[in-house]
C-alpha cells in the first residue's frame, strides 16, 4: 500500500473519536496500521474499515510505530502524553483546549489558515480549535478579508453532545425524570438554558468565552475585538450562533450572501418569508457545511452592522472530527507522513 500511514487514535470510543473514525473510512485515508488507544477503554472493541480492534492502553504503547496521533481525550491525557509522540518523531493532532495558545502550537482550520501546515519541517503537535470558533470563523473570515471586521460580539447555543457521553445521558435522564439530579452541569439542562459554559474566570467572563475571543485572534486577526456569552442548551447535537459584528467597509446582504456562496464549506439557508434557516434539528446530523441564516445588515450611526444566524455540526462537522480529518488530509497532500 503506497504511502499508506500508521495512524493512532487516542480517545477512539468517545464521542469525538467514533465521528473520527467514519470520517477516516467515508474519506478513504489510506491507513496501513490503525491503532486505537484508551485508558478506561482498554480492552473494548470498537470497527474501523470493516476491521475489529481491541483498544490498547495508551501508558504502554510505543509511539514509534505510527505516523500521526490524534489526541481526542481531553487536556489531562494530551498534556500527559501528546508531547511524548512529538519526541518519537510524531505528528500529534490534539483536539483539547491545552496546547491552543502556545505560541509554536499552530492552530489550525484548513480553509483559513492551512497554508501554515505547509511550512512544517518537522513533526510537531498541532491544535483543533474551539468547537464554537471554528464554524465561527468559517463564516467570518470571508467577511473579514473582504470588508474588515473590527468588532465581534457572538452569543453561542450549545449542544450537550460538546460534553460528552455523560452530558447526553444526563440530559435524556432529566427528561424522563424530572426529579434526577444534576451532575455533569451546575444546574439542570432539560427544559432549560446555562448561561455557563466552563469555569468563571477572574474576569467574570467564562473560560469557553474566552476561548472565542483568544482563537478568533490568533486564527483571524489579533486586532478583532471580540465578546462572547457562550450558553448550554437542552440540544443533544449541533451548535448555534447569534453573531453580530461591524465591518469597516459598507457592506449588504448581497456582498455576504455573494461571498459565502463561494466559500467552500459554507452552506446557506437565508429565506424568511418561507421560513428557511438552518437549526441544529435539521442541519446538525452528521453533516460537514457550516449553515448560515438570518443575514440582515443595518447602518447604525454610520456604522456598518451585520447579523447572522450560524449552525454546524459540533462533533462530526467543524466543530471537532471534520476539522481533524481535513488537517490529517492536508499533511498527507503536502508529504509530511512519509
Amino acid at each position: 500500500m503506497n504511502n499508506a500511514i500508521n495512524i493512532a487514535l487516542v480517545g477512539a470510543s468517545g464521542v469525538v473519536g467514533s465521528k473520527i473514525i467514519s470520517l477516516l473510512e467515508k474519506k478513504n485515508v489510506n491507513i496501513n496500521n490503525f491503532y486505537p488507544l484508551g485508558s478506561s477503554s482498554v480492552g473494548d472493541e470498537i470497527s474501523f474499515n470493516n476491521k475489529t480492534f481491541i483498544i490498547e492502553d495508551l501508558s504502554n504503547f510505543d509511539p514509534s510505530k505510527v505516523h500521526l496521533a490524534i489526541f481526542s481525550a481531553g487536556s489531562k491525557v494530551a498534556k500527559k502524553y501528546a508531547n511524548d509522540f512529538v519526541s518519537n518523531g510524531v505528528y500529534v493532532i490534539d483536539l483539547s483546549s491545552e496546547f491552543r495558545y502556545d505560541d509554536d502550537v499552530p492552530l489550525i482550520i484548513p480553509e483559513i489558515n492551512g497554508n501554515i501546515l505547509k511550512d512544517i519541517e518537522r513533526p510537531l503537535l498541532i491544535a483543533n480549535p474551539n468547537c464554537s470558533v471554528s464554524q465561527l470563523l468559517m463564516a467570518i473570515e470571508p467577511i473579514h478579508k473582504n470588508f474588515d471586521v473590527d468588532l465581534l460580539n457572538v452569543a453561542t447555543y450549545q449542544a450537550v453532545s460538546g460534553t460528552g457521553k455523560d452530558a447526553v445521558k444526563e440530559l435524556n435522564t432529566q427528561i424522563e425524570d424530572s426529579n434526577a439530579e444534576a451532575k455533569v452541569y451546575p444546574k439542570k439542562i432539560a427544559f432549560n438554558v446555562i448561561p455557563q459554559c466552563d469555569i468563571f474566570l477572574d474576569n467574570d467572563f467564562t473560560k469557553e468565552e474566552m476561548k472565542v475571543a483568544w482563537e478568533t485572534k490568533k486564527i483571524l486577526d489579533p486586532n478583532i475585538e471580540v465578546t462572547a456569552t457562550c450558553v448550554r442548551v437542552p440540544v443533544v447535537n449541533g451548535h448555534s450562533e447569534a453573531v453580530f459584528l461591524r465591518t469597516k467597509k459598507p457592506i449588504s446582504k448581497d456582498n455576504i450572501i455573494n461571498l459565502l456562496s463561494a466559500t467552500r464549506g459554507v452552506k446557506i439557508i437565508d429565506n424568511p418569508s418561507d421560513l428557511e434557516y438552518p437549526t441544529p434539528l435539521e442541519n446538525a446530523n452528521d453533516t460537514e457545511d457550516v449553515f448560515v441564516g438570518r443575514i440582515r445588515t443595518q447602518t447604525v450611526n454610520k456604522e456598518n452592522w451585520v447579523s447572522m444566524w450560524i449552525v454546524a455540526d459540533n462533533v462530526y462537522g467543524k466543530g471537532a472530527a471534520l476539522n481533524a480529518v481535513q488537517i490529517i488530509e492536508m499533511l498527507i497532500e503536502e508529504n509530511k507522513l512519509c
